[in-house]
């Protein structure tokens, strides 16, 4: 199996139950590696030559996209517009806070879309065991998606060993194989020396994303940063690209780049292969 195809594993996973749209419909892009990409399209999956630039063909993204809403004065009428927004487009999943995991779950249950929800959010400042819980509880209301924040505080203090404790408390609270992990870096805030590390113990501890920003930083996702997370976790985990994408184009940039996921509000906008959202993430 080539590298191309390992890093696609977990999208193709995702996708055995959806048939592809139509013989007309844009092909998919699962993943990109050197210079080529994996595509879903009515002949079925196969690797072809990436055009530079952004020239067509235009791909569908939607499989990639964790339709996300994490704001504050989120309401139960917008979240259910985006569970139906989610269905309609055939995203991934939708990301929500944990309050609205399982209405959810239930708007959701006959669908193909994941339920993603977040711990120690945005700040990665509450204890180990409190993340813990908070996940251990979101699968009991019907996720099967947990991105939790990784304790800045310790890794610029270079206490790994906390670092490292709390991943598998976590890869513990979320079992391999029941449910998805990602681990936000918020690398707006970490060096590359400390990114490079993190990424190292995540992959380690088993988790399945490394995932760059939660949006709520003072920097969202970069081309660079999501090449760096890509070449340091290596096909070993997917790479979610998150924060600031508002655009087809960013979104292919970063699928480009190493991403197998991205997470953002544009998702429709992202979808049509449109321009820029206000929203924000």
């Amino acid at each position: 199996m080539s590298m191309l195809e390992d890093l696609a594993r977990e999208a193709l996973a995702r996708l055995e139950a959806r048939p592809f749209p139509s013989a007309g419909a844009s092909p998919q892009l699962l993943a990109c590696a050197g210079g080529r990409g994996l595509i879903r399209d009515a002949q079925g999956v196969r690797e072809i030559e990436l055009t530079p630039g952004e020239a067509a063909p235009r791909f569908d993204l939607a499989p990639l996209l964790d339709h996300t809403l994490l704001k504050a004065e989120a309401t139960a009428d917008h979240v259910e517009r985006l569970c139906d927004e989610a269905a309609d487009f055939g995203f991934a999943s939708v990301c929500v806070n944990p309050a609205w995991v399982a209405s959810a779950a239930a708007r959701l249950r006959r669908t193909e879309v994941r339920v993603c929800t977040v711990a120690g959010f945005p700040l990665g400042a509450t204890t180990a065991g409190q993340k813990a819980f908070e996940a251990a509880s979101a699968l009991e209301d019907g996720a099967s998606e947990v991105d939790m924040a990784l304790p800045i505080g310790a890794v610029l203090a270079g206490d790994w060993a906390a670092v490292a404790a709390e991943l598998a408390l976590l890869r513990k609270a979320v079992p391999q194989g029941r449910a998805i992990l990602k681990v936000i870096l918020e690398t707006c805030l970490l060096d590359e020396v400390q990114k490079v590390q993190a990424c190292r113990l995540v992959r380690d501890a088993g988790a399945d994303f490394v995932k760059t920003s939660t949006g709520f930083g003072a920097g969202g996702a970069t081309e660079a940063d999501v090449a760096l997370l890509r070449r340091s976790v290596g096909a070993a985990c997917g790479v979610k690209a998150s924060g600031g994408i508002r655009s087809y184009g960013e979104a292919l940039r970063m699928v480009r780049a190493g991403a197998t996921r991205l997470g953002l509000s544009a998702s429709i906008a992202v979808a049509l292969g449109a321009g820029s959202s206000t929203s924000g993430y």
